[in-house]
């Protein structure tokens, strides 16, 4: 990689909530900006496949600034998988969503996972996302591997209940430091 960093990142892609695209660009334009980067072919077919898989035919020309939480996490997705990449990194990728929605999204996550063979690494709290999306979990406190495992593997060592008060406490921790 440190040779060819770049066809490295032609690779992969990531989304994040934390992360805002351009404001001032409507959903179309920051699609397109990204598709450009990665040199998307038929950018316009893929725009709108994207669109339709996110529902966002009806945001395509609204500016980015003037989306809803909900509707920039899903932009935001779409934005990561413009280029089809081997590898996504997603942070917290069903933030802001509705239950519906984010159930929604990890269907499409999965399928896009077992389409493409991707490899997925996330980051997130939400156990129910862990368990759906990941099959090894790191568990992470002020920067340092406190635990790590398969989902059920970690369920059964904390229990269901007992394990998220552990991310939870974990999150307050990291939110402190």
């Amino acid at each position: 990689m440190a040779r060819d960093r770049f066809a490295a990142l032609a690779r992969m892609n990531y989304s994040s909530p934390y992360v805002a695209l351009p404001m001032r660009l409507t959903v179309a334009e920051n699609l397109a900006v990204y598709g450009h980067l990665y040199n998307v072919p038929k950018l316009r077919h893929r725009i709108a496949e994207l669109a339709h898989e996110f529902d966002l035919e009806t945001l395509l020309k609204r500016r980015a600034g003037a989306l809803s939480a909900g509707q920039k996490t899903r932009v935001a997705l779409a934005k990561a998988l413009i280029n089809r990449p081997e590898l996504l990194l997603l942070d917290e990728p069903t933030a802001s969503l509705d239950p519906d929605t984010a159930d929604y999204v990890r269907g499409r996550l999965e399928a896009y996972r077992a389409e493409s063979g991707a490899a997925i690494l996330l980051a997130s709290h939400n156990m129910a996302e862990v368990e759906r999306l990941c099959s090894d979990v790191l568990m992470m406190k002020q920067g340092k591997i406190v635990d790590r495992g398969a989902p059920d593997a970690l369920i059964a060592r904390y229990g269901r209940d007992d394990l998220e008060q552990v991310f939870l406490a974990i999150a307050r921790a990291g939110k402190a430091a």
